[in-house]
């Protein structure tokens, strides 16, 4: 897909976030970022224009790679997918979290590698600015030099760490039947994946040492890193130590508290929000962030619970819309670094979401100025206007 030049225009009679705050203001465009001066215009009165989201994990690619366990598509066919359905639900930059694992299947070093070769290849022809988050579980010490060798080829930027092992223990002793069904999913017999998960276990000796090696080559490379399922204050607390600052999916309180002590971001996902709680009983999202120990959220599994989980916690009056907004634009653009994005401002990227706010629904994306998605109403507004707009084409 190329994306072709979009000529400037200015989005009129919207809400929009900008410096903090919902103002009736114009958006002017050009050249991809974010200017001033008179051009053709889009009335854009009754929607909210809002910062383009930024997703820092999700992993609904995979179904859109194997929509059932046993009936995957190729890769490119199921990243073009993905790059749709981040772009018809607001999302402008996101991070795709594929696993580094013992465990094999998808979660494999192989399928890693293959994704990455994949995704290098096709960036240049998607519309969202679709990038890699490693989740490298801590019992794959005998990988470390191929990972290292992968993470510079392919400029992964954004390295999770994940331990699994205890939990596939406690399936193996007390739901057997669980561990049969998680074996045939990856092709194996139940004895096999038995094999793996000791063969994982055997590693424990020699992961501390392992960690601390791959976090300070992420040092030296400028890799973001980070933790994902902290159970507890002391586990966030050594991950910190090494400089796995973020804090991804804290499972107690105590996990999320150490790292707000320490000034460690910590990501919860997006339809734990909108759904009003965790699908696995986990903490809730909302009571974190009531009590102020949640920086930003992630799509996780679901890309439309990210807008959806802003306007609900507008709706439970647990913020206004600017600071719920930036829990999926300003804040994540934060955490990574991202400085030419994020906020609504001079000479930063036109990453822009429109939404419907009546309905609530996103309506149009632009990313660098360039429409990504375009429907509904917004879309005869666009395409009505005095404007002519150049879309992404084939």
């Amino acid at each position: 897909m190329t994306m072709l030049a979009h000529p400037p225009l200015r989005l009129i009679g919207a809400s929009v976030l900008r410096d903090g705050e919902m103002q009736k203001r114009s958006v002017a465009i050009t050249g991809g970022v974010i200017s001033k001066g008179p051009l053709p215009e889009v009335d854009l009165t009754g929607y909210l224009v809002l910062p383009g989201i930024i997703d820092l994990h999700g992993d609904a690619f995979e179904r859109h790679i194997a929509p059932r366990p046993s009936a995957p598509f190729p890769i490119a066919s199921g990243l073009h997918a993905t790059d749709r359905d981040a772009a018809a639900n607001g999302v402008t930059t996101a991070w795709l979290a594929q696993s580094w694992s013992w465990e094999g299947g998808h979660r494999s070093p192989d399928m890693a590698e293959d994704i990455m070769a994949e995704l290098d290849n096709l960036r240049p022809h998607l519309m969202t600015d679709l990038r890699l988050q490693l989740r490298v579980e801590t019992h794959t010490v005998e990988t470390a030099d191929r990972l290292l060798a992968a993470v510079r080829r392919y400029g992964i930027d954004y390295v999770i760490f994940n331990n699994h092992l205890d939990e596939a223990l406690m399936l193996a002793q007390s739901r057997p039947a669980e561990l049969v069904l998680w074996a045939a999913r990856s092709g194996r017999s139940a004895e096999a994946q038995l094999a793996l998960v000791e063969a994982a276990r055997k590693q424990s000796p020699h992961v501390p040492r392992y960690l601390c090696r791959l976090a300070e080559a992420f040092d030296t490379l400028g890799v973001h890193s980070g933790s994902h399922d902290d159970p507890d204050g002391e586990t966030r607390e050594r991950f910190s130590m090494i400089g796995a600052r973020i804090c991804e999916f804290p499972t107690a309180r105590s996990a999320a508290a150490l790292a707000r002590a320490v000034n460690d971001p910590v990501l919860m996902g997006a339809p734990n929000v909108a759904r009003g709680g965790s699908q696995s009983g986990n903490i809730a999202a909302t009571d974190l962030i009531r009590r102020g120990l949640c920086d930003a959220l992630v799509s996780d599994y679901y890309y439309p619970a990210l807008a959806q989980a802003a306007f609900r916690l507008v709706d439970d009056e647990v913020l206004d819309l600017p600071t719920a907004w930036g829990m999926i634009s300003a804040r994540p653009a934060q955490i990574l670094h991202l400085a030419d994005r994020g906020v609504i401002d001079y000479g930063k990227r036109a990453d822009l979401c429109i939404v419907n706010a009546a309905t609530r629904q996103v309506e149009a994306t632009l990313v660098a100025g360039r429409v990504t998605y375009l429907t509904a109403e917004a879309a005869r507004r666009f395409l009505g206007g005095r404007a002519a707009l150049a879309l992404a084409a084939e």
